[in-house]
């Protein structure tokens, strides 16, 4: 049963006598979880977290209340039953203490059509195999759900909010895609929404907010991605609202670093920029960190834990700063040795899934990880590259570039950038089949202001030339004045090898010689 007759008429005598609402939230096994006792218009429903929703489609819990006259289910009803996601909500409606009509509503498969279904009926008429009819509901949910429940991969719907051009948002949406994949998240949607004004509680409207969270919740997604950085104001309103996880482009970045890391360096440099992406955060609702850190960063018993998660978060900041700039010295060390040794040193940079480490590979017939994937290598690699005349040079592969790197990656990383300032020479590796390759040129551009690097001589190279026809790309080569080579195919290779030993030896040489790749 629902409810039975005798819990019915106890509830609506006691809700009678005071006045107020009462409801109570019942788990699939008849135990009553929860009694709340609200106001004359409404309940307020507190947290459930020791019933939390997870991946199922359904919380697992009923809830039923009093109405004090014989009105149907509101809005707000309606509102809770679609963001909590409960089994079945149901107002019972009091005549002469006793329940006289109830009003139930169930939400209905993704897909089907319509949210909600109603049901109207006389208490003592009303009949519901509860067990039968929840069970093959929940089946049919999760059957009409767009991905696999037993897949255990995050499961994400994209966000795009900003007051900015909409063909300008479904360009940085497209990247955001790539990074989510990259991240091995499932992405099942996006939204894109164009803001007269930036909500600086939600960034966008609490009612189109509450919007994307019931769809996204339809559809089995576990996780919003949004494409703004959000203030840390910002995501704990978010995940106020909502159970899903709530992380922002910078995170997301953050993750896709912790997880593509294998060095020393790398790790070191990941965890101190996630560190202090979290510290201003560490007050936010845990489940908006948990991509983070693992558990630091939950809400805690008081202050006092917050203040010790606060000062060893910081504590190890300091550390990790230390270690950072015993490895910085010990690349200075490095790097001072090649410099007396005058060996010429060539750095490829570029956006990330530019092709550098493909392209290093094929240079050198070196095996460094290549895939398709955004920031797919982080850790820099180096190898020497022969030419005739007994010449070499050293050759580097850095971490890719991207628009608006987060600050305290950009920080963390510098270390590692600086080997770019002993380049005799940058490769700047294009993808010229992106649709995006001149935003790519000119966010690269701006990062090496930002590390002034921009006064370093540089070479413009446009790769995956095999991917677009030959009258396009030749319009492009000639005009951005550049070189163009298909990493995968090695006979492209012999413009660019001459081009860097001209400039590399441009005093020296006598005439353009073919290099033995």
């Amino acid at each position: 049963m629902l409810i039975t007759p005798e819990l019915a008429r106890y509830l609506t005598e006691l809700s009678h006598d005071i006045g107020r609402q009462i409801g109570i939230l019942s788990a699939r096994n008849g135990s009553i979880t929860h009694v709340i006792v609200g106001d004359a218009k409404g309940i307020f429903i507190p947290e459930l977290d020791t019933h939390p929703l997870g991946r199922k489609a359904l919380r697992g819990l009923r809830y039923i209340h009093t109405h004090l006259r014989d009105e149907p289910l509101n809005n707000e009803d309606l509102s809770d039953l679609a963001l909590l996601r409960f089994d079945i909500i149901a107002a019972i409606s009091i005549k002469d203490s006793l329940p006289h009509n109830i009003y139930a509503a169930h939400l209905m498969p993704y897909g089907s059509g319509k949210k909600f279904e109603t049901i109207t009926s006389d208490f003592y008429r009303f009949e519901l195999d509860f067990k039968e009819f929840v069970r093959s509901l929940e089946d049919e949910m999760d059957r009409s759900r767009i991905l696999d429940q037993k897949d255990p991969r995050e499961r994400a719907i994209l966000v795009s909010a900003s007051t900015g051009p909409r063909y300008a948002m479904e360009d940085t949406m497209e990247e955001l895609k790539e990074l989510a994949q990259s991240s091995d998240v499932v992405v099942l949607g996006s939204v894109i929404q164009r803001l007269r004004e930036v909500n600086p509680r939600y960034l966008l409207g609490e009612g189109k907010l509450r919007e994307l969270v019931i769809s996204a919740m339809d559809k089995g997604a576990t996780l919003l991605v949004f494409d703004q950085d959000l203030a840390p104001s910002q995501i704990r309103a978010i995940a106020d609202t909502t159970e899903l996880k709530v992380i922002d482009r910078s995170q997301l970045i953050l993750d896709i670093f912790a997880r593509r890391a294998h060095s020393r360096d790398g790790k070191a440099q990941v965890e101190l920029a996630q560190l202090k992406y979290l510290l201003p955060r560490l007050t936010g609702k845990g489940t908006a960190l948990s991509r983070l850190m693992g558990g630091i960063g939950g809400r805690g018993p008081g202050e006092m834990k917050l203040e010790i998660d606060r000062r060893r978060i910081r504590e190890r900041i300091a550390r990790l700063e230390r270690e950072l700039k015993t490895l910085s010295e010990a690349r200075r060390q490095r790097r001072q040795r090649r410099v007396e040794n005058r060996v010429p040193i060539v750095s490829i940079i570029g956006y990330t899934n530019a092709g550098k480490s493909t392209l290093l590979n094929s240079l050198t017939l070196s095996t460094t990880i290549v895939e398709d994937k955004m920031f797919a290598t982080l850790d820099t690699a180096s190898r020497r590259l022969r030419f005739p005349r007994e010449r070499e040079i050293i050759i580097t592969d850095t971490v890719g570039f991207i628009r608006d790197l987060p600050a305290d990656l950009l920080a963390a990383f510098k270390s590692t950038l600086e080997e770019l300032e002993d380049a005799d020479l940058l490769i700047h590796l294009v993808d010229i089949a992106c649709p995006r390759y001149e935003q790519q040129i000119s966010s690269v551009e701006n990062i090496l202001k930002d590390l002034r690097l921009d006064v370093k001589p540089r070479m413009l190279v446009f790769n995956k030339l095999d991917k677009i026809s030959a009258d396009e790309a030749e319009h492009i080569i000639a005009r951005h004045g550049a070189i163009a080579v298909s990493a995968m195919r090695t006979e492209t290779l012999p413009p660019l090898l001459r081009a860097v030993e001209s400039r590399i030896w441009a005093s020296k040489a006598e005439s353009p010689e073919s290099p033995a790749g």
